[in-house]
């Protein structure tokens, strides 16, 4: 859980200047503890309006504040990177578990995650480490 502080200094050390609709969706995924989707941080957001909360997630996508998670449910969603380098957030892969029964997504940071090898004349743009099934909550 971040405050308030902690959040401007976060957004900043991303070269993302701190404006009070950026501290609020940056505070609100912070306390998601899970990635969000654009319609559940409106739902949870009841002071900024769709297009402010998507102009804030577009930011941090490009100053790589946050991933974006592809889940094969409703859309994309959204999470804070744990790297907090500033400029790249490859070594904060991790594994993702999408329940196809509440279609919530979780973070799975204590999977292990396969080494990739690809062929010769291939290179890796970006890894979706997404499992599906049934959470312990729905189970």
């Amino acid at each position: 859980m971040l405050n308030q502080q902690a959040c401007e200094a976060l957004l900043t050390e991303h070269g993302i200047k701190p404006t009070v609709n950026r501290i609020v969706v940056a505070k609100a995924l912070a306390d998601a503890h899970r990635p969000l989707s654009l319609s559940e941080l409106e739902y949870q957001i009841l002071s900024i309006d769709k297009s402010g909360i998507f102009r804030a997630l577009t930011l941090f996508r490009e100053h790589h504040l946050v991933h974006v998670i592809e889940d094969g449910g409703d859309g994309v969603r959204y999470e804070l990177c744990h790297s907090h380098n500033g400029h790249d957030s490859d070594d904060d892969q991790h594994v993702h578990f999408y329940c196809e029964r509440c279609h919530r997504t979780f973070c799975l940071s204590d999977t292990p995650i396969p080494t990739i090898v690809l062929p010769d004349g291939y290179r890796l743009q970006s890894i979706n480490y997404m499992i599906k099934g049934i959470c312990p909550d729905c189970a």
